[in-house]
C-alpha cells in the first residue's frame, strides 16, 4: 500500500498528489511514468511523474479527472492509501548539450515536462519554454517552469494570459528568428504534439515527444500501448514513452485513444450516480 502524503488542486479538475514510494523515488528518472491501481477492483492507469524526493521517499504525480478511475482517485485525502503503484516505467531518455532547446508543454503535459526541462538545463542547454492551455486557470506548473527556464512564453486559446492562440504560433516565430534552435521537446495533448512536429519538420529541428497511449500492464506484455513509429509498431511502455515526433503516426494514436471513450463516459456517470445515491 502507498500512503498519500498530501493533495492539492492546482487547476479545475487537475490534482497534485505526493505519495510515499521510497523504492520508486530512489530510481526515478525524467521521462518515466507510473501505473497505479487504486484497489482490488480498480483499473490500471498510467500517470506521469512530476517530481520525486529521495530524502522524503516520495513521488509527486499530477493528473486530470477524465474518467471514473481518476475521479475516484481525486476524492482521496492525505492518509488514504493506493493499493498498487508500479514504476518507474519506460526508458529513461538520453540527454546532452544541444545548445538552444525549446520545451513545448500543454495542459497536464506541463507536469512531466518539468523534470525533462530541469534535465536539459542541467546539461548546459539554453532553455526556452512555451506553456499553453485553453485558459489561464488551466495553466499547470507555470511557476516551476519559469524558475528553470531562461525564457518562458505563455499562450492561451482565449487570450486570458500571455499571447492568444496556440503554442505552435510562438514556436514558429522562434524557429523563424535569427537564433538557431537545436532541439525541441514536447508533451501534452496528442493533437498539440502532432502540430508541434508539423511545425518543426520543415526547419529540420530534432523533435522528440512523450506519448500517452492506452496502457494496461506497462511492461510490454499486453500490447495495448502500441504505436506506429516510422512505419514500425512500437510499445510506448518499453520502447518509449519518448519518440522522434517526426516519425509518430499521430492520426492512429488519436484514433486509438478514442476507442473506449463511450465506455469511459458511462463508467464515470455510473460512479457519480452511485456517489450521489450513497449521500442521499
Amino acid at each position: 500500500m502507498f500512503e498519500i502524503l498530501s493533495t492539492k488542486t492546482i487547476a479545475p479538475d487537475i490534482f497534485e498528489f505526493e505519495v510515499k514510494a521510497p523504492e520508486i523515488a530512489a530510481k526515478a528518472c525524467p521521462g518515466q511514468f507510473l501505473i497505479y491501481r487504486l484497489h482490488d477492483r480498480g483499473e490500471r492507469i498510467p500517470l506521469t511523474l512530476k517530481d520525486w524526493d529521495v530524502d522524503k521517499s516520495s513521488v509527486t504525480i499530477v493528473f486530470q479527472v477524465l474518467g471514473k478511475s481518476t475521479l475516484e482517485l481525486s476524492k482521496l485525502q492525505p492518509g488514504d492509501e493506493i493499493k498498487d503503484i508500479l514504476g518507474p516505467l519506460g526508458t529513461a531518455p538520453s540527454v546532452k548539450k544541444y545548445g538552444t532547446v525549446i520545451v513545448v508543454a500543454g495542459g497536464c503535459g506541463a507536469a512531466p515536462s518539468l523534470p525533462r526541462a530541469r534535465q536539459l538545463k542541467e546539461a548546459g542547454n539554453y532553455l526556452i519554454t512555451i506553456l499553453g492551455a485553453r485558459q489561464e486557470e488551466l495553466l499547470v506548473c507555470e511557476l516551476e517552469l519559469s524558475q528553470v527556464s531562461d525564457e518562458i512564453y505563455i499562450t492561451t486559446n482565449d487570450g486570458s494570459k500571455g499571447t492568444q492562440g496556440f503554442v505552435t504560433t510562438k514556436l514558429k516565430e522562434l524557429l523563424e528568428s535569427d537564433r538557431p534552435i537545436d532541439y525541441v521537446y514536447t508533451v501534452g495533448p496528442p493533437i498539440m504534439m502532432k502540430n508541434v512536429a508539423a511545425t518543426t519538420k520543415p526547419f529540420g529541428v530534432k523533435t522528440e515527444c512523450s506519448l500517452n497511449p492506452i496502457m494496461v500492464d506497462g511492461t510490454g506484455m499486453c500490447g495495448a500501448c502500441r504505436v506506429e513509429i516510422g512505419g514500425q509498431t512500437k510499445f510506448a511502455c518499453v520502447d518509449g514513452p519518448e519518440f522522434d515526433a517526426h516519425e509518430v503516426d499521430f492520426n492512429l494514436l488519436i484514433k486509438r485513444l478514442d476507442t473506449y471513450k463511450s465506455q469511459e463516459e458511462h463508467a464515470s456517470e455510473h460512479y457519480k450516480q452511485m456517489c450521489a445515491h450513497s449521500k442521499s
